[in-house]
């Protein structure tokens, strides 16, 4: 089996998308002590159920974004694109009703943005000649 790597701008755009949200769910489903305090989240003392969740959270990210890599499917991007829009989103709705206006929280959401838009203007046609 062949290892795909796309040849058109914007798929490869998609890709890289892809690729980024399957290396960070690996460095958080492997190093979630590092990734909550990346985040500003620790859990508390004498709970470990935090690095549970987050494994857990890191192992979605990992699995979605190797399967958009694997599959390279227009619907795939579409979906690991409407989830980043989805959690901008949120993160929007926290920022204006949680008092989260932090720096992190705006980075954050920025990246999110940038997940969600590169496989959506792909899969919508927006790199096409």
């Amino acid at each position: 089996m062949d290892f795909y790597f796309p040849t058109e701008f914007g798929e490869q755009l998609a890709f890289g998308a892809a690729a980024f949200t399957a290396l960070v769910g690996f460095v958080i489903m492997f190093a979630p002590g590092y990734a909550m305090r990346l985040f500003g989240v620790m859990p508390r003392e004498g709970r470990r159920d935090g690095y549970a969740e987050q494994r857990s959270v890191g192992g979605f990210y990992l699995g979605f974004g190797l399967s958009a890599i694997m599959l390279a499917q227009n619907w795939i991007y579409m979906a690991l694109g409407a989830a980043f829009a989805m959690a901008a989103f949120a993160r929007i709705i926290s920022l204006l009703s949680d008092k989260g206006s932090t720096i992190l929280n705006y980075l954050l959401l920025v990246v999110q943005i940038i997940l969600a838009a590169l496989p959506l203007a792909y899969v919508f046609g927006f790199f096409s000649a």
